[in-house]
């Protein structure tokens, strides 16, 4: 039983370095001041257990990250571009819809995993001086941002089980309330496994479960309820519908909560709301007021409902509210954690998972594209090109220079090129002298 929804995340491109050299007042030498420029913003996923569906995704599909700024004179860094968290239950499942893996299982309340990471900002000319090279007049483009497809997957578990006899109306309650489309006839056992359904109220999301009739024995494991009285353990609350319109509606009551307890005696002990249904038919109303002062001993609320009809949903769908924000509150005050999620601290290298690409290989590549046109395949010599001048002849040889020290010089000639040939470096195209 899967909740899915795809998403399209991106983190953040790095900011330029910079080209600038130091003019001041008595510094006749003042060298090369560029600052390095600021990373993109990482992309992340946080469990929060006050989470429970992923509705939420159903308005936002997109998610960027902000982008690094450009480095300035005088070696000041551009600023860093701003993180971009989303928020997802436990239980959920990253994966990259692309490539068809999965990325991240996150189980834990609080749990951060970086999904997407920023590029990396260009450093500036200052960071290449050297002996040989007093003054540079090269700096590196900010590497892209990466733009991934996400599918998130969520095995949902309920908050609220619906049960009762077979017949009683809990799919046609479901359908009526949901998107879930169970197969809903007038014979029992039509629901052979759960039916999951997200309900929307009020801004707010929940899971409602329908579990397959239950007849006496089920404990036992008669028409498979042992099997379906397990997904009951897992929800907070209970919605128990019952068929008004049958010879005796608080006997098929009591008879199902003597399954609960003889299963498991803590199930009894779970919020419970009476769903009277039928009331549509004839007479069903009349049963309801016979029956509700006895019903009302064991259970949090009565309602008198038509899953059918469409009548009273949403006084029902208000007490089931209810009820189940006390139980998450109390879920919570025993944990000794009451309120809302702590948001994590600012993510280090040490406490949050990273997940990068595999290592690439730095050697260049070439790629001859035409019989006199070659193309350079390498991050490093691409990252200079976006930023250099070429009509700077000073600025040219440095470039040329640093092709060379990068092997993209010896790789081009390995590749056959000749005088006269054009090879791509980035944007740029240049002709091999």
């Amino acid at each position: 039983m899967i909740d899915q929804v795809q998403i399209k995340v991106s983190s953040g491109r790095g900011g330029n370095g910079a080209v600038s050299g130091r003019r001041e007042k008595f510094v006749p030498h003042g060298g090369p001041d560029g600052g390095d420029g600021g990373n993109g913003g990482d992309i992340y996923a946080r469990c929060d257990r006050n989470v429970n569906t992923l509705l939420s995704f159903r308005y936002k599909r997109v998610y960027k990250a902000g982008n690094g700024s450009g480095g300035s004179g005088r070696k000041k860094h551009g600023r860093r571009g701003g993180d971009v968290e989303f928020v997802i239950p436990p239980g959920t499942e990253v994966w990259d819809d692309g490539a068809g893996s999965r990325i991240a299982d996150l189980t834990a309340h609080g749990e951060r995993v970086l999904i997407v990471q920023g590029g990396r900002g260009g450093r500036g000319n200052s960071r290449f001086t050297s002996s040989t090279n007093q003054f540079p007049l090269l700096a590196e483009e900010g590497d892209p941002g990466r733009e991934l497809r996400l599918r998130l997957e969520l095995k949902l578990l309920a908050d609220v089980g619906i049960i009762g006899a077979p017949n009683a109306g809990k799919s046609s309650l479901l359908t009526a309330v949901s998107a879930a489309r169970p197969k809903v006839a007038d014979y029992p056992f039509t629901t052979l496994e759960p039916v999951l359904g997200v309900i929307e109220y009020e801004n707010d999301g929940f899971v409602m479960v329908d579990i397959p009739g239950l007849i006496e024995g089920a404990h036992a494991g008669a028409g498979l309820g042992d099997e379906f009285l397990r997904h009951i353990e897992r929800t907070r609350i209970l919605v128990h519908v019952i068929d008004g319109n049958g010879p005796d509606p608080v006997e098929d009551y009591f008879r199902i909560r003597d399954e609960l307890r003889l299963f498991d005696e803590s199930l009894t002990a779970k919020p419970e709301i009476i769903a009277f249904n039928k009331l549509d038919i004839p007479g069903v109303d009349d049963a309801f007021e016979l029956c509700k002062d006895e019903l009302a001993g064991t259970a949090a609320s009565v309602r008198s409902i038509s899953a059918a009809g469409r009548i009273g949903l949403s006084e029902l769908l208000y007490d089931v509210a209810e009820a189940l924000s006390t139980a998450r509150e109390e879920a919570q005050a025993e944990e000794g954690e009451v309120g809302q999620a702590t948001v994590t601290q600012e993510a280090t290298a040490g406490d949050v998972p990273v997940l990068r690409p595999a290592p690439a290989d730095r050697r260049p590549k070439i790629r001859q594209t035409a019989p006199d046109r070659y193309e350079v395949i390498h991050r490093a010599a691409t990252r200079f090109a976006g930023m250099v001048d070429l009509n700077n002849w000073g600025a040219r040889v440095q470039f040329y220079d640093q092709l060379r020290r990068q092997g993209v010089i010896a790789a081009l000639e390995r590749a056959g090129i000749t005088p006269g040939d054009t090879y791509v470096v980035g944007k740029h195209e240049l002709e091999w002298e």
